[in-house]
């Protein structure tokens, strides 16, 4: 989605609209009236206010739910429904978590919460900790209790994310870490490639492979027969891939992709995105000079539109550009890196056809 003129306008995280349910419930748990709206405070200090779109108030239990505002960003759960249903808890347990319908629970290590847990990620969780303590103390109650998060039609938005793939199954993961969403940031996209990364790391995976689309991702699962853990949708964030990897480091890692997008990566951009950084012409015609191009390829590269079009021109001089923007890309990758990941760059075509390789592993 392509970011709007202006300036945009911000939203909030599943985290702090779970944290607003949670303590709308648990008021109304203890007092027997829902304050709507509700307030709670962010860890940077805010204080935003949570219209209720449903509320529920029974014997033992009491539920609220808030509709999740992403603001102007692109968010899979923009408009999504989040509950909380609160109920006492034992003596003395404090606050515990469950997954309510729509959110996943945590199968696969690697990841900030243990095997088994809801996938209500650290910080919501002191979020929801603090609101509770702060209710408790309000009213004079001990604090003992069950949280259960919840998100309408969570399991189908699931699909839309990395969660599968992470072993988070059966819905979303309630995330934040300030509680705010800051319209097209791509925090959420880069957070998922570190949590891919952790993943690969904790099961156990040697060789991985980062893609920047779903045509270079499929070829390369195919040409190496990578289980999904291994496959980490980079996108246009290779500086976010690779800054993380660098500390946290696999032994082997395959970066595959477009030529366009490589080329970028070529010319030393680590945001591959369209609107931040473009396909450098004058870099592929040295490149093309280099491999003993004729003075008419390197005028057509120059004033060549798309970098497609001077892979076609090379190709038909038979020479091997990819292979040489796929060398260059791979020594943008070993300059981000400390040298104990192996690095490979694959290219290719839009038909997932192999067009270019860098040297294959070796370090420097």
């Amino acid at each position: 989605m392509r970011k709007p003129e202006g300036s945009l306008r911000r939203g909030w995280t599943t985290g702090a609209c779970a944290t607003a349910a949670t303590k709308a419930a648990y008021t109304a748990l203890l007092t027997g009236q829902f304050p709507d709206p509700v307030t709670i405070t962010l860890p940077k200090g805010e204080q935003p206010a949570f219209a209720l779109a449903r509320e529920a108030l029974g014997r033992d239990a009491a539920s609220a739910a808030i509709v999740k505002d992403a603001g102007d960003d692109p968010d899979v759960t923009h408009l999504a429904l989040v509950g909380a249903t609160v109920r006492r808890g034992a003596a003395g347990q404090g606050v515990t978590f469950r997954a309510g319908p729509g959110v996943g629970t945590v199968t696969k290590p690697g990841l900030p919460l243990p095997v088994g847990e809801a996938a209500i990620n650290p910080i919501p969780r002191q979020m929801m900790q603090a609101v509770v303590a702060e209710v408790a103390a309000e009213h004079g109650d001990a604090g003992d209790l069950e949280v259960e998060i919840s998100v309408d039609n969570g399991a189908e938005l699931a699909k839309q994310t990395w969660n599968p793939r992470l072993g988070i199954l059966g819905g979303l993961s309630i995330l934040g870490t300030t509680g705010v969403v800051v319209p097209f940031s791509c925090s959420a996209w880069i957070h998922s490639i570190h949590r891919g990364i952790d993943v690969a790391r904790a099961t156990g995976i040697d060789h991985a492979a980062a893609s920047t689309g779903s045509t270079s991702e499929a070829a390369v699962q195919r040409l190496y027969d990578m289980p999904e853990t291994a496959l980490l949708d980079m996108g246009d964030f290779a500086g976010g891939l690779l800054k993380y990897l660098r500390r946290h480091p696999l032994p082997r890692l395959t970066i595959a992709g477009g030529f366009g997008k490589l080329c970028k990566l070529a010319a030393g951009h680590l945001d591959l995105h369209s609107g931040r950084s473009q396909v450098d012409f004058d870099l592929l015609a040295e490149i093309l000079e280099a491999l003993g191009a004729k003075p008419q390829l390197l005028a057509e590269t120059r004033g060549a539109n798309t970098a497609k079009q001077v892979l076609d021109l090379a190709a038909e001089a038979k020479l091997p550009l990819a292979d040489a923007v796929a060398a260059r890309a791979r020594g943008t990758a070993l300059g981000v890196l400390d040298g104990e990941t192996e690095i490979e760059v694959l290219i290719f075509d839009r038909g997932g056809t192999l067009v270019g390789a860098s040297p294959k592993y070796p370090h420097g």
